[in-house]
């Protein structure tokens, strides 16, 4: 698959049926596996052979879509997740563990913000955060001995900054250390982090790679590329014999292509068991064999309303990189020059109520929790995601009052344009 391009991978990537076998992923519902003897098993236990023996680590339906996903990246290794969140987490922990530091983008999703913030600092983990924008001296001064992994959004979600890939990959390598992406907004049809020097790549395949708000889920991806062993002190659960195991060092077993995914599978998913549902794999792929076909009209779609949400006089501050005045524009051009997604972040005038109102006039764009939907819908964090907070915790957060994001879908844009437009002229 590897001469093939990500249209053809889109499609055929992950899963190759033999003769007079299923040309569907088939869905392998079954939470054990039958062996003919104790050592056949034993020999899975000892990861001396590969295969399946319980669903909460592995499964064979969610193995082919996995693969698909790390062809689509350019990876040699991936898994999924029963969540983004818990890829994340995934990815973070499986090289981190108390007393170790990361280096963030401060310009994420919030609940991932919260995760590396709150829940892990709770495990020992410190982080610290520094503004996409940071100078190379800054983010310099953001590491410390004990920093064990980089972390950023390509591009962040509900802010729409654009990482920086090169930057940031090239201040982890300085320090012995991965860069960690988040990619879900562009996707790998229009964004691939490996070829920027990213490490490891994490995806909410709930958004686009879904793309029909069926199936939550999550993925990882490892680029293969980083070298554990050259950086052994820092990595001693890659590098290190893991006792659980009989001893495996998973860096010198599994080499550079496998050690990262088999550790969190092996150890990760076992004690965590956040798989995701075989069912859900069917239907995430599913989506993946049409995510290149859709993705240009979610830019499309986005572009023609940013366009136009400029030119509204209700409207204060529009976010979208593939606006020439946006301040993402030139690295958006560099890093995704066929754009990077549907979504668009905007400020009404009218602050909190302007926003509400404006909302509540939608016909065709559905108030939704949700984001890289094949339906258009909206939020605006104030009244809902963050409204406990005031209007000045809002504004030190980044997301005033009256921002409103709207992730627009496969529609027609001419429609989506004169919804918005009816909306702002209903308004009082």
């Amino acid at each position: 698959m590897e001469d093939y391009r990500i249209n053809t991978k889109c499609v055929q990537a992950g899963y190759r049926p033999g003769n007079g076998e299923p040309r569907q992923i088939p869905i392998i519902q079954s939470t054990t596996f039958k062996y003919d003897t104790s050592e056949d098993m034993g020999k899975l236990f000892d990861l001396e052979e590969s295969g399946y023996f319980y669903t909460r680590l592995q499964n064979p339906t969610n193995d082919h879509v996995a693969a698909k996903i790390a062809a689509l990246e350019g990876g040699t290794a991936g898994m999924l997740t029963s969540s983004g969140q818990a890829a994340n987490f995934f990815a973070l922990f499986n090289i981190c563990e108390c007393g170790s530091h990361i280096v963030s983008s401060s310009s994420i999703y919030g609940g991932t913000f919260n995760l590396i913030s709150v829940t892990m600092a709770k495990m020992g983990i410190e982080v610290t955060f520094v503004s996409p924008d940071a100078s190379r001296e800054e983010l310099e001064g953001a590491f410390r001995e004990n920093t064990r992994a980089v972390f950023g959004e390509s591009i962040a979600n509900p802010a729409l900054t654009v990482l920086d890939i090169e930057k940031f990959a090239e201040a982890a390598h300085a320090h012995g250390v991965p860069l960690i992406v988040d990619n879900t907004f562009p996707t790998p049809v229009n964004l691939r982090p490996i070829e920027w020097g990213a490490d490891i790549v994490t995806h909410s395949t709930t958004k686009y790679m879904d793309g029909h708000g069926s199936a939550v889920g999550g993925a990882i991806v490892d680029s293969g590329k980083f070298d554990w062993m050259a950086h052994a002190e820092k990595f001693p659960g890659l590098c290190q014999p893991d006792e659980s195991y009989h001893g495996i060092i998973y860096a010198e077993k599994f080499g550079k292509e496998g050690a990262f995914i088999t550790k969190a599978t092996s150890q990760l998913m076992r004690d965590f068991g956040s798989i995701q549902s075989p069912q859900n794999a069917f239907l995430l792929n599913l989506g993946l064999e049409s995510l290149h076909v859709r993705m240009p009209r979610h830019v499309e779609n986005g572009q023609a309303v940013a366009e136009f949400l400029e030119g509204r006089p209700e409207v204060k501050e529009v976010s979208f990189p593939g606006l020439k005045g946006d301040r993402y524009y030139d690295l958006a051009q560099k890093y995704m020059p066929k754009g990077g997604c549907g979504v668009v972040s905007f400020e009404m005038k009218g602050g909190r109520r302007a926003a509400e109102q404006f909302m509540k006039g939608l016909k065709l764009a559905a108030i939704e929790t949700h984001v890289a939907d094949a339906r258009t819908c909206c939020l605006n964090p104030a009244t809902s995601t963050h409204r406990q907070m005031t209007d000045e915790q809002l504004l030190a957060a980044g997301i005033p009052a009256g921002l409103i994001r709207i992730s627009c879908g496969l529609e027609d844009k001419e429609d989506l344009i004169a919804d918005l437009k009816q909306a702002f002229e209903g308004m009082e």
